[in-house]
C-alpha cells in the first residue's frame, strides 16, 4: 500500500495540471483570508482575560472607567480669553460625542470662580488662577505656553471604539478654526494604542520587504549552481500569503510581537525550499524528471517533515505561554513553517515538470572526486566534510569545549534582566509617545493604582471605615502616593469632611452623590474601588510599589468577609515580569521534551536524543550573548530559547537522516558521518544564510522589542549552524563508537531506512 508521499508523487507525475489547479485554489482562498487579518494593541496582547487576573482588570475597566484622551492645547500664552474661548467651545462640542462621559480644563476652573462665564480680560483670568488650588493649576495649566484638557470615556469602552471616538475627535478639531499660533494634540493611551497600530502594520510591511531583499540577495549569491535559483523565494512568498490566509481564517490578530514572526518565517521557510530545490536539482542530474519528482517527494519529504514538525513543535511549546501576544506568536510560526513546507513539498516539483527542468553543467560529472573540483561549491562542501571527519575521530575534546560554554551560558542567562515596560518596546521617535511623555514630565503619572474591594456590604460602616483607614495609612507611609480617591473619600466630601456615623446616615449622604460620579467608584453594595495616583517609576520600581501595597493590605487586616485585591495597567505590566521569567524557561524546557517525544516516537531508539544535543549547546550560547550584549528579556526575545530548539533541530535531523541513508548503504560510520555533512551541509548553510538573511531584517526595526530580537536571532542562527556541521558529528560519533549501529526500521514514510 502507497504511504500519501507516494501518493502525491504519482499525482504530481500523472496529473500535473490537476495538482496546480488544486494549489491555485487553495492560493486564492488563502487571499480571501488576507483580507480577514487584524491588528491587536492594548490589555488583551499582554494579558489572558480568562485568568482571574485579567479578567479582574477586564471588569475594572468595563465597570469604572477607560482610559482618558488628552488634548494638549500650545501657544505663546494659553491664558489669552481668545484662546480659552476657543477651548471652551471646542470642549462644549465634545461634550455631545457619544461614549465621552465628561470633559475638564483649566477653562471650567476659570468659568467655576467667574460666576459661569470666561472673563474677558488676560488680568481677570491670572487673578482667578493666582487664587486657584496651586495643585490643579500645575496640572490643568503647567506654564503659560501649554494647558491640557482631559476627555474621560465611558466605562467599558473597548479599543475599537476608542479608535473611532479619536476619529471623530480630530475630525471636530481639524473644523474647529483655532485662533492663529494655537496647536492642539491629541494624546493620552488610546491615541498611544491607536498609533502604535498604525506604526505595526507599516513596520511590518517594511520587514517582509527588506526580509525579502536580503533573502533573494543570499540566494543569488549562494544558490547560483542551480537553474531557477530565485524558484525558493517564490515559493516562501506563497507560503506567507497561505500563513496570513490561515490567520485571518482563524482569528489571529497581528500584535507588536507577532509583527516579528513574518521574518522569521521567511527565513525558516526558505530553508524547505532551498532543500527540496537542492534535492530536485541533484536527482534530475541523472534520473528522468518523473524519476526526480519520486524521488525528492517520496525521500526528502518524509525527512523534511520530521525536521518541519520538530521545528513546529518548538513552536507549539509557545501556545502555553501566559501571555497572549506570545503564544500568537507560536501559532503564527506553526501555522508558518507547515504552510511553507506544504508549499515547498508541492510548487518545486510541480513547477520542475511544467518547465521541464533541466539541471545546469549538465556534462559535469556528478560526484567527482574529493577535492578534485575547483569551484566555491565543491571546495566548501569538500572543507566541511574533512572537518566533520575530523571532529567524529576526535569528539570528546570538541564536546567538551562546547559543553563548558554552554553551561557558563545557562549561568549568565539568569542574570539577564526582564524588561516589561511598552513604552520601551517601540520607536522612541513615535510622535504619540514623545506627547505622553510630554504630558507627564507636566502633569505627573497620569495613570492610577486601582485597588477592588468586595464584600458582604461596601457601605457598611466597618467597611468605610477601612477603606478609609487604608487609605489614610498608605498616603501617610507610601512617599510616591500623591493621592487617593474612593467611595468613602467621595462619602466625606459630602458630608462636611467626616464619616458618617450611622448607616440611615450613609445612605442619605450616597444619595446625595451624583451618579455619574459614584459609578467611578461604586457597583452596587458589593463591590467598591480605591484608586490611588502616584509619581511616574520605572518599571522595577513600580513592581516593588505594588508589591509593598499588597504586604500592608495584609498588615491592616481588612473586615472579615472582604476581598481586597490590585488590578490595573501597572499591576498587569508589573506581573508580566513574572510571566516573562516564567515562561521563558518553561518553553525552552517544554520545546525540549516535545521534540525528544517526537523523535523518540518516530525513530524509537535512544540515538533520537542525537540532534537535541547541539542544540543544548545553542541555547546556553544564546544566554550568555544576550548578557554580553546587555541585551533585556522582553515578551519576544522570551520566545528564544524555544524558537532556537525549533530552528535549529531542522539542520541537525537533516544531517542526521542522510547519515542514517549513507549507514543503509553498508558504509562506516565515519564515511557517513562526513558524507552527510559534506552533502547536506552545503544546503543548510545556503538555508542558514537565507534564513539569517531573513531575520536580519528584524534587526533594521524601528520597535526596539524586534531589533534586539533580530540581534541576537541572527547570532543564534549562525550557532546553529555551528552545532549542526560541527557539534553533531561528534554526538553522533560517540552514539555510533559505543552505542553500536542500534539503527531499526522507522514508521513508513518517515524517509528512515534499515
Amino acid at each position: 500500500m502507497k504511504n500519501p508521499y507516494e501518493r502525491l508523487a504519482d499525482a504530481v507525475n500523472n496529473h500535473t495540471w490537476i495538482v496546480a489547479g488544486v494549489a491555485v485554489a487553495v492560493f486564492l482562498l488563502a487571499c480571501f483570508g488576507l483580507t480577514m487579518v487584524t491588528m491587536q494593541t492594548g490589555d488583551d496582547t499582554y494579558i489572558d482575560k480568562d485568568t482571574p487576573r485579567g479578567a479582574l482588570l477586564a471588569h475594572y475597566k468595563d465597570t469604572y472607567g477607560s482610559d482618558a484622551i488628552m488634548l494638549i492645547y500650545e501657544a505663546d500664552s494659553v491664558r489669552n480669553p481668545e484662546i480659552l474661548g476657543y477651548i471652551d467651545h471646542l470642549q462644549e462640542d465634545l461634550r455631545n460625542e457619544r461614549y465621552v462621559d465628561g470633559v475638564s480644563g483649566v477653562v471650567d476652573l476659570v468659568k467655576q470662580a467667574n460666576g459661569g462665564t470666561l472673563p474677558s480680560s488676560t488680568a481677570e483670568i491670572n487673578a482667578i488662577i493666582r487664587e486657584a488650588p496651586p495643585e490643579l493649576v500645575e496640572r490643568m495649566l503647567p506654564s503659560d505656553l501649554m494647558t491640557i484638557s482631559i476627555i474621560n470615556l465611558e466605562p467599558g469602552v473597548g479599543l475599537d471604539v476608542q479608535k473611532q471616538i479619536l476619529g471623530n475627535i480630530e475630525t471636530i478639531i481639524s473644523i474647529s478654526e483655532p485662533p492663529a499660533g494655537v496647536s492642539v494634540t491629541v494624546s493620552g493611551n488610546p491615541a498611544f494604542s491607536k498609533e502604535m497600530g498604525e506604526a505595526m502594520g507599516a513596520e511590518m510591511g517594511t520587514l517582509i520587504l527588506v526580509a525579502m531583499v536580503f533573502m533573494t540577495i543570499a540566494v543569488m549569491l549562494l544558490f547560483s549552481h542551480v537553474r531557477y535559483r530565485l524558484l525558493p523565494i517564490g515559493v516562501v512568498t506563497v507560503g506567507l500569503i497561505l500563513t496570513f490566509g490561515l490567520m485571518g481564517l482563524f482569528g489571529i490578530p497581528v500584535s507588536m510581537v507577532v509583527v516579528a514572526a513574518f521574518p522569521v518565517l521567511i527565513g525558516v521557510g526558505i530553508d524547505y525550499a532551498i532543500q527540496f530545490h537542492a534535492r530536485f536539482d541533484e536527482e534530475a542530474r541523472h534520473s528522468p524528471l518523473p524519476k526526480a519528482v519520486w524521488t525528492t517527494i517520496t525521500q526528502m519529504g518524509p525527512a523534511i517533515l520530521i525536521a518541519m514538525t520538530a521545528t513546529a513543535l518548538g513552536f507549539i511549546a509557545m501556545f502555553f505561554a501566559p501571555v497572549p501576544m506570545i503564544a500568537d506568536f507560536g501559532k503564527v510560526c506553526a501555522i508558518g513553517v507547515a504552510s511553507c513546507y506544504v508549499a515547498a513539498l508541492v510548487i518545486i516539483p510541480v513547477f520542475g515538470l511544467i518547465t521541464n527542468y533541466r539541471p545546469k553543467n549538465e556534462t559535469q560529472t556528478v560526484n567527482p572526486a574529493p577535492g578534485t573540483g575547483h569551484s566555491l561549491v565543491e571546495r566548501y562542501e569538500h572543507l566541511i566534510g574533512k572537518m566533520a571527519h575530523t571532529v567524529a575521530k576526535h569528539p570528546l575534546p570538541v564536546l567538551l569545549i562546547f559543553g563548558v560554554v554552554a553551561v557558563g551560558g545557562y549561568y549568565l542567562d539568569e542574570k539577564v534582566p526582564i524588561s516589561a515596560d511598552e513604552k520601551t518596546f517601540v520607536p522612541d521617535t513615535m510622535p504619540a509617545l514623545q506627547d505622553m511623555e510630554k504630558i507627564t514630565r507636566t502633569m505627573g503619572s497620569t495613570t492610577s493604582v486601582p485597588i477592588i474591594v468586595a464584600g458582604d456590604d461596601v457601605l457598611s460602616l466597618e467597611m468605610l471605615e477601612w477603606i478609609d483607614r487604608f487609605g489614610t495609612y498608605e498616603l501617610e507611609h507610601n512617599d510616591k502616593m500623591t493621592g487617593v480617591t474612593s467611595v468613602a473619600t467621595l462619602i466625606r466630601d459630602y458630608n462636611g469632611g467626616v464619616l458618617p456615623a450611622t448607616s440611615a446616615e450613609v445612605d442619605a449622604v450616597v444619595a446625595r452623590i451624583p451618579e455619574a460620579t459614584l459609578k467611578g467608584y461604586l457597583n452596587g453594595r458589593m463591590e467598591t474601588a480605591l484608586k490611588f495616583s502616584t509619581v511616574a517609576m520605572e518599571m522595577d520600581a513600580q513592581k516593588s510599589f505594588i508589591e509593598g501595597i499588597r504586604s500592608d493590605i495584609a498588615w491592616n487586616d481588612p473586615p472579615a468577609g472582604a476581598t481586597v485585591t490590585i488590578t490595573g495597567s501597572g499591576e498587569m505590566f508589573t506581573a508580566l515580569m513574572d510571566d516573562i521569567a516564567e515562561s521563558k524557561t518553561f518553553m525552552t524546557l517544554l520545546g525540549f521534551a516535545f521534540i525528544l517525544g517526537f523523535l523518540l516516537l518516530v525513530y524509537r531508539r535512544i540515538g533520537a536524543v542525537s540532534p537535541l544535543i547541539p542544540i543544548a549547546f545553542v541555547v546556553g550560547w544564546c544566554g550568555a550573548i544576550m548578557y554580553f550584549l546587555g541585551l533585556d528579556y522582553t515578551p519576544l526575545t522570551a520566545v528564544l530559547g524555544s524558537m532556537s530548539i525549533g530552528v535549529a533541530s531542522e539542520y541537525t535531523i537533516v544531517i542526521m537522516e542522510r547519515c542514517e541513508e549513507e549507514l543503509a548503504k553498508g558504509v562506516g560510520y565515519l564515511e557517513a558521518i562526513q558524507t552527510a555533512v559534506q552533502k547536506i551541509g552545503m544546503a543548510i548553510t545556503v538555508s542558514g544564510a537565507a534564513t539569517i538573511s531573513g531575520f536580519a531584517a528584524l534587526t533594521v526595526s524601528t520597535f526596539n522589542i524586534i531589533s534586539n530580537f533580530g540581534i541576537v536571532t541572527v547570532i543564534t542562527i549562525g550557532f546553529s549552524l555551528v552545532g549542526a556541521i560541527i557539534a553533531l558529528p561528534a554526538v553522533l560519533s560517540i552514539m555510533y563508537r559505543y552505542a553500536g549501529s542500534t539503527r531499526v526500521t522507522a514508521p513508513a514514510g518517515t524517509g528512515v531506512t534499515d
